[in-house]
């Protein structure tokens, strides 16, 4: 019984060629029509592919068939007076095949899309978001597949091409664990030698405007009040990378006194949420970089609060 099903797909799969295979053999080679002299019926032959019907065939005179010019084509035996115009590949598409006399051309997705079928277009491959990794990179029939990073890795970019990487590991050079790495930041690492944990929220800081997915209007309120202390003001219209690139760079100019403020920035902008998160993993910093290294000016700043 086992031989029996396991003999099943070739034997399906050899049904399904001989079928295909008697389908074209069926398939007609001439067709009916009057000879234009005589007014009687006659059986004219089809054309092949590749070709069309100059003139129909007379009692005495077979079809005409004639090569298709270049630009055209014809796939199936046919008795039409011209060849079909080769298609055009449509938008976000590229030529995969190129059209000959006998076949159209062949499309498909250019490079960073893929085919819908619900909408019969090539979208955008997706991006995955800090903390997901690439599973599978998108093909022009299939989209991106993310994943979650699992232990150990992270991934602080929005990214179709990046996979999850491991978290750095704290030990040359006197080196040791400050902050444990999450899904989207890697590990922190301190040799003792920075004085304030603040100093160490700009390892994270990208990864964190990143991994919170704020709206531009969001992010323009942050980096204005940033910035009121210079009198500057950033204008609508710039992407949301753009203002967390100019956050980016106010902060890897900021002294630890401005970064300990950020929290608080963030709560007058409304992002109280993303607040909680940045001050808790400071508290964390702060509180390690005391135990791991004893003396520095960090446990002056937990003793006053």
């Amino acid at each position: 019984m086992m031989m029996s099903l396991s003999l099943l797909p070739v034997l399906l799969l050899t049904l399904c060629a001989a079928l295909v295979d008697d389908v074209a053999a069926a398939a007609p080679r001439t067709f009916a029509d009057t000879d234009p002299i005589t007014g009687a019926p006659v059986e004219c032959d089809r054309c092949p592919p590749g070709t069309f019907l100059r003139a129909s065939c007379t009692s005495t005179q077979r079809s005409k068939c004639e090569p298709c010019p270049s630009g055209s084509f014809t796939e199936l035996w046919n008795y039409i007076g011209k060849c079909l115009r080769c298609g055009v590949c449509g938008q976000n598409q590229v030529e995969k095949t190129s059209c000959s006399a006998d076949s159209d051309c062949q499309c498909e997705c250019k490079q960073g899309y893929y085919y819908k079928e619900k909408y019969d277009m090539c979208l955008p491959h997706s991006a995955c978001s800090a903390g997901l990794g690439v599973m599978t990179a998108g093909t022009p029939h299939q989209d991106t597949v993310c994943n979650i990073c699992p232990n150990g890795t992270f991934s602080d970019v929005i990214s179709a091409q990046q996979n999850c990487r491991e978290h750095r590991t704290c030990g040359g050079a006197g080196q040791q664990l400050l902050l444990k790495g999450s899904s989207w930041h890697d590990s922190v690492c301190t040799s003792c030698q920075s004085t304030d944990g603040a100093d160490y929220l700009k390892e994270i800081i990208p990864a964190f405007f990143v991994h919170q997915k704020m709206h531009c209007r969001r992010l323009r309120q942050i980096l204005n009040r940033l910035l009121s202390d210079d009198g500057r003001r950033v204008t609508a219209g710039l992407s949301a990378s753009n203002l967390q690139e100019r956050i980016n760079t106010w902060v890897s100019t900021a002294t630890a006194s401005k970064l300990r403020e950020l929290p608080a920035v963030l709560n007058r902008a409304g992002a109280s949420g993303a607040a909680d998160k940045l001050q808790s993993k400071l508290r964390r910093l702060d509180a390690h970089l005391s135990e791991r290294c004893p003396g520095n000016e960090v446990e002056a700043v937990l003793m006053s609060e």
